[in-house]
């Protein structure tokens, strides 16, 4: 992430992929999201989604993973090359989050970020808004997950 001024609109992040196999969904909604079709293939084959599928949850937390992985990657090769190291506040929320497909044992999907939109903080000077639209996408370029998110990120002329 860079400072604030230096953020395009437009600019694409790669954030990485992620395979989902079938214990990590069960782990998963054992911790945080106890459903039949989350727990169980059998109990799945009994509702609409045919079988075991993961939390959309599930595929947030690893979008969450990723992009402060990608962050960190990020300010890694800024300090590098003796860069400052723009702060990254909290994020205020999300919106528009959508699970488009059900996320099933052996799935890999691809997660990107694409900066959509920025504007400077109403009440703190130091700081700037960044929205960017996540996306997650299987092999065939199929949506299954989408939201718009938004951080913190600090200026330079703050």
């Amino acid at each position: 992430m860079l400072f604030f001024e230096d953020i395009e609109i437009g600019t694409r992040t790669r954030l990485g992929s992620h395979r989902f196999s079938e214990a990590e969904i069960i782990a998963f909604a054992r911790a945080w999201d106890p459903q039949a079709f989350h727990l169980d293939a059998a109990a799945g084959a009994r509702t609409h989604f045919g079988g075991l599928v993961a939390s959309g949850w599930h595929g947030v937390a690893i979008a969450a993973r990723l992009r402060a992985q990608a962050w960190e990657r990020a300010h890694e090769g800024l300090r590098r090359a003796g860069k400052p190291v723009p702060r990254i506040g909290p994020s205020p929320g999300f919106k528009e989050l959508k699970w488009l497909r059900p996320v099933r044992p052996g799935d890999t999907l691809a997660f990107l970020s694409e900066v959509s939109a920025k504007k400077l903080s109403a009440t703190r000077p130091e700081w700037g808004l960044v929205f960017t639209r996540e996306t997650a996408t299987d092999p065939g370029g199929e949506l299954a997950l989408e939201f718009t998110n938004c951080v913190f990120v600090e200026r330079l002329e703050g």
